[in-house]
């Protein structure tokens, strides 16, 4: 009898997708976008701003990606118990959603940075400007390497859960009873 694990799969799948294509959309769209912007206060407020509105959004599908892995776990515990290759892969992605969950808290802080010192404006939302203080050019400067770190890690959890789904099908030739 097979069982079904679609709300769970759904919340893990679609958590997973709004906070991959959210990264990566910030940090080329977002991002990108605020660096053309003529003053260099508004470069750094107006990408503070976006984020900021983010990442409620963000924090609800971390979540649901979150319950969605812990429901998927509970409904294949037996595929646990029984398959190297899953135990293994689930390993890794376990390991993977914890750095992932950690560089976006992080960058929330370093956001937080940047916002507070907004009136000093930057070249670019993670670019210092000449004579930025010390706090806002190393705050842009962690959040340059944050930006590309978190869609790099949730786009291999993506990877990752699509291999799972495949260690879930039946090896080819075999004749089903």
């Amino acid at each position: 009898m097979s069982q079904r694990n679609t709300v769970v799969r759904a919340m893990h799948d679609t958590g997973l997708a709004a906070w991959f294509g959210g990264s990566l959309m910030g940090a080329v769209g977002l991002n990108g976008a605020t660096a053309q912007a003529s003053s260099p206060q508004e470069r750094t407020g107006l990408s503070a701003e976006g984020w900021a509105r983010w990442a409620p959004v963000n924090a609800v599908a971390i979540g649901a990606h979150v319950v969605g892995g812990l429901g998927l776990l509970a409904g294949n515990k037996g595929r646990l118990a029984h398959q190297d290759e899953t135990q293994a892969n689930t390993l890794v992605k376990t390991a993977l959603t914890g750095a992932a969950m950690g560089l976006t808290a992080y960058s929330g802080k370093l956001g937080r940075e940047v916002q507070k010192h907004a009136q000093e404006g930057g070249a670019g939302a993670t670019e210092p400007a000449p004579g930025a203080s010390t706090e806002l050019a190393k705050a842009q400067r962690r959040l340059r390497v944050c930006q590309w770190a978190i869609p790099a890690v949730t786009g291999v959890l993506v990877v990752m859960g699509a291999q799972q789904g495949e260690q879930q099908r039946p090896v080819a030739g075999l004749l089903h009873r």
